[in-house]
């Protein structure tokens, strides 16, 4: 065993002490972005899943969930999630997953299957795609945008994106496509599962867990609506699927500012086994299975990789 692996076995230990890392990703992109460098691409992720498979025991979440309420967790215990629903799920990601014999859970937003998109794509994608110059939103409650080079479309889109992700879920919606009739742009329609290839992801041994219908800040909404967009989520995927939908995932996933504790509540009255959020830190024995932590480790060395993941664990 080696000196990480063993630190990580004092850190996480089997057992009533356990603790459970959990590693939230959204994308795993083909190659490098040169919009968003820092965001996952194969190469990443293949060597990301290398070091996971060599120092850590990597279950499904489902699994780690039982095995921690019953103080059976391993030693080293992690779970890999995603969250949206993307195609490169199963293109990109499922092939180096099990290349590295590692386990998944794919949470699902339904109202992006079958050629949907989510609003923040939008603006990403048309921005990337505009032509070069300026893109003047201020008639969309937006700013004068200049796109000269990789940067400045970058930092279009995220003040974009910072500018409406708080706005009412239609509202976001419209914001976006007015900014792709402006641009004079049609957003790919490919980034996100196709109903086939949800089925396909499933039959490859990935979990699949429900991330509501339209991917709402559930703390925005009225309760009624909040339960709808949860519940409605899992019907439609347990429709698609065929079996019982056991986890869930809140969109956004900050505790007390994208859902709230009456969420949490609504979850397990509706008969999740479990739910994730965003909050960083490791599920122990004592932690709320309605709110267990994810977190995402970005850093490019083994070494760098190894001291966050055991910062994360206390």
């Amino acid at each position: 065993m080696s000196l990480m692996s063993t630190a990580f076995g004092l850190a996480s230990p089997a057992g009533a002490g356990a603790r459970l890392s959990t590693l939230i990703f959204h994308r795993v992109k083909p190659e490098l972005d040169p919009l968003f460098p820092e965001e996952m691409h194969a190469g990443r992720f293949d060597e990301m899943c290398s070091w996971l498979a060599r120092d850590f025991n990597v279950l499904p979440l489902a699994e780690a969930v039982r095995a921690l309420a019953q103080g059976r967790l391993p030693a080293r215990a992690c779970c890999i999630t995603f969250d949206d629903g993307y195609a490169d799920n199963l293109h990109i990601a499922a092939p180096i997953l099990h290349k590295h014999g590692l386990s998944a859970t794919v949470f699902v937003a339904t109202g992006f299957l079958d050629g949907g998109r989510m609003w923040n794509d939008t603006v990403i994608e048309v921005l990337r795609r505009a032509p070069g110059g300026r893109v003047d939103g201020r008639e969309l409650g937006l700013k004068l945008y200049e796109l000269e080079s990789a940067l400045s479309r970058r930092r279009a889109a995220l003040d974009v994106i910072d500018t409406i992700k708080y706005l009412p879920v239609a509202e976001r919606v419209s914001k976006a496509e007015a900014l792709a009739c402006l641009c004079g742009i049609a957003p790919p329609t490919d980034l996100m599962l196709s109903s086939d290839e949800l089925r396909r992801l499933r039959g490859q041994g990935i979990a699949i867990g429900g991330h509501t219908v339209s991917h709402p800040i559930l703390a925005r909404l009225d309760p009624a609506a909040a339960r709808e967009e949860i519940s409605a989520g899992r019907e439609q995927l347990q429709m698609l699927l065929g079996e019982r939908i056991g986890l869930f995932a809140y969109p956004n996933g900050r505790p007390g500012r994208d859902y709230l504790p009456e969420h949490a509540e609504m979850v397990r009255e509706l008969g999740f086994d479990a739910a994730v959020s965003t909050r960083w830190g490791a599920s122990h024995a004592g932690t709320d299975r309605f709110q267990l932590p994810r977190f995402t480790p970005w850093d490019t060395t083994r070494t760098r990789f190894g001291l966050r993941m055991l910062r994360n664990l206390f």
